[in-house]
């Protein structure tokens, strides 16, 4: 049995941008994301010894999602240009880490990770998957955890370990409910619409109740509060497209190969972005 760090790249990296005061190169390339970075995965790399580790960065939308919900993640911003330029930098530095970079055109990095990690699990591997993205929840099981990064707002709680004990602790529902429950509440980040009034309170009174999706829809017409009845009747097919978007596929090949470090084409890359602090380090590491 391996233990292996499936890291989600631009949930890290995002968290890399802004969690560095602005930094940049004498020519004006901003640079602070890429500093962030290779402090987060040497970080990594130090506290969790893992077997493996690669990092999965989305290449263009979900093909699949978008034909379900043309409006899917539609909501969202492009990124700014002064982080866009440091990505394929950022790519760049994973590699010579060791960090093989894994993305597929139109399928969601989210799949292609979560593929990988219940393939690892079947194997009898442990995963921890390094993301603060709620979606992975719904995969947690005895082999599988996640991992979450500080929070930008408050960095002081520190990493934190996400376990089937600790799903049912935050949501207040099972990991194998964590589909029904962010299609009935929801998902904004996503722009996902959950039902009007629904939050999380009653998402999770309905699932101790009725188990699932499913079997509330079937008691639809006797559920309380009796004002959800009529809603839960029209919005029946929003709520089972919800789930279609929401439900991370794992049955897609991914080809997880090994990693090999490289320290000098590192100590270029870092020479390159002028990250001097970080180059007097790479030898000791």
């Amino acid at each position: 049995m391996s233990d292996y760090l499936l890291l989600d790249g631009y949930n890290l990296a995002f968290r890399s941008f802004y969690a560095v005061p602005e930094l940049s190169r004498k020519d004006g390339m901003p640079t602070n994301a890429l500093h962030g970075w290779v402090r987060t995965l040497w970080k990594l790399a130090e506290t969790h010894k893992a077997d493996g580790t690669w990092v999965f960065f989305d290449l263009g939308g979900s093909s699949r999602r978008l034909a379900l919900h043309p409006s899917y993640k539609a909501n969202r911003t492009s990124a700014p240009e002064n982080f866009t330029v440091q990505v394929s930098p950022m790519k760049a530095i994973a590699e010579a880490m060791g960090i093989p970079v894994i993305e597929t055109q139109g399928v969601e990095a989210d799949d292609v990770l979560a593929s990988a990690a219940v393939r690892l699990a079947e194997e009898g591997h442990k995963v921890k998957i390094v993301s603060a993205d709620k979606d992975f929840a719904q995969i947690i099981n005895p082999s599988i955890s996640q991992l979450l990064p500080p929070p930008t707002a408050n960095p002081k709680l520190g990493w934190r370990l996400l376990d089937v004990a600790g799903v049912l602790e935050k949501f207040g529902v099972k990991s194998t409910q964590i589909v029904d429950y962010l299609s009935l509440i929801g998902d904004t980040s996503d722009n996902i619409p959950g039902i009007d009034g629904v939050g999380p309170k009653t998402a999770v009174k309905w699932l101790a109740e009725y188990g699932s999706l499913d079997g509330l829809l079937l008691k639809k017409n006797y559920i309380s509060p009796a004002r959800f009845q009529p809603l839960l009747a029209d919005h029946e097919k929003r709520l089972r497209m919800n789930k279609d978007l929401i439900r991370l596929e794992t049955n897609l090949t991914v080809n997880l190969q090994a990693g090999v470090s490289n320290s000098s084409e590192l100590k270029r890359l870092l020479e390159l972005y002028e990250l001097a602090s970080l180059l007097k380090e790479v030898d000791k590491r």
